[in-house]
């Protein structure tokens, strides 16, 4: 399990790099963008879109875990179709193809004629990812892939990234939008029980280097395994009043029952991911989410890293309930291999019911008391 950590980590860097470089390559970026019908297309938005980068990414993650973990293939899932619009209206399979080559020449009937552009991209793909990370190498664990599944978000945020906003003033350390809310999210679960056991956040556009000016960014893990609880982060003191951040979407009624526990300390940010990485990092303490308008694939990280760190995701729905008729118990926390029944598309994934994402149990009991 420490080399598949190792090997989810990698994998996020990789991805990482590949946004960087479709970010800047900004003529061609226009032309990456496919619009999202039918049920692959995230109801919360008039307009939703998947990027070549998006679906890219996703193919080199499933190619290189499935590669070194043949346990691992079928098992590995991600939010996107791999199948791509071209300028010509032509719909491209995109996939890792065996040589730099093959896979530069499958890029360029999506992006014909930008020929350099299909081979950087090409490049790095097959490029190997060396991590130097001390702490990550010294991690012992022991649970068998063949046992895991795993989820991708491969661009959290779509919509920031595409935008590509950078002047986003952060208040309090949450920025309320831009591309800093673009993440990769890289989780694995329980086949059997769909616990999250390990979670990779990576921030590929965290901060631009001051000579350069190109963005550089960095990574968070967890795991959450039996008694196992190690993470990259230390959990961050708990506020004496709660922050709370929120969907600039969320219902007024929830923002009503929240601000007597809240005061002033409401926010509002773009991305689930972010959201959920702004409890991890301490910035907020809770996030809230009334609306089945996130899926596995954004929460199954992030709830991997919250659970190393004592807290959690809830289903805020069946806890409501289970509050409501007068269950003290644990509240319910989300899973990860159970598809919604009678659901059709992305809906098969969604977190029906919304969510709480926490680190400190006793900000969750506010929260769930304020609702």
């Amino acid at each position: 399990m420490a080399g598949l950590l190792k090997a989810l980590v990698g994998v996020s860097e990789k991805a990482a790099h590949i946004a960087r470089l479709c970010r800047r390559e900004e003529p061609l970026f226009q032309l990456l963008v496919a619009e999202k019908t039918g049920t692959d297309r995230n109801r919360r938005f008039l307009q939703d879109f998947k990027t070549l980068a998006d679906v890219l990414i996703q193919e080199v993650i499933k190619h290189d875990l499935g590669k070194e973990f043949p346990e691992l293939q079928g098992h590995i899932h991600g939010e996107e179709s791999n199948e791509f619009q071209n300028g010509q209206g032509e719909t491209v399979t995109v996939r890792v193809c065996a040589t730099p080559g093959d896979t530069a020449a499958l890029l360029l009937s999506v992006l014909e004629p930008e020929r350099a552009a299909a081979e950087l991209l090409a490049a790095a793909v097959h490029r190997d990812v060396a991590l130097g990370d001390t702490e990550l190498d010294a991690v012992v664990l022991s649970i068998p892939p063949r046992d895991l599944a795993i989820w991708i978000d491969p661009i959290d945020s779509t919509n920031e990234y595409i935008g590509g906003h950078e002047d986003v003033a952060p208040i309090d350390g949450i920025a309320p939008a831009g591309l800093c809310s673009a993440l990769v999210l890289v989780g694995a679960y329980d086949r059997h029980t769909g616990c999250p056991v390990l979670g990779v956040i990576n921030e590929p556009f965290f901060r631009r280097d001051p000579l350069t000016r190109r963005w550089q960014g960095r990574y968070h893990w967890g795991v959450a395994y039996g008694d196992t609880r190690l993470s990259s982060l230390s959990p961050s003191p708990p506020h004496p009043a709660p922050c709370v951040v929120l969907s600039r979407a969320e219902a007024g009624t929830v923002r009503g029952a929240l601000d007597p526990l809240c005061g002033d300390r409401l926010r509002f940010a773009a991305g689930a991911g972010y959201k959920m990485l702004c409890v991890i990092l301490g910035l907020a303490d809770a996030y809230v989410l009334s609306e089945g308008s996130t899926f596995a694939w954004d929460s199954c990280a992030p709830h991997a890293i919250l659970r190393a760190l004592g807290g959690g995701v809830v289903a805020l729905a069946g806890a409501l309930r289970a509050r409501r008729v007068g269950d003290t118990g644990p509240p319910p926390e989300l899973v990860y291999n159970r598809p919604v029944e009678g659901a059709v598309g992305a809906e098969r994934w969604a977190n029906r019911g919304g969510l709480v994402a926490y680190v400190h149990p006793q900000h969750l009991e506010a929260v769930l008391a304020a609702l």
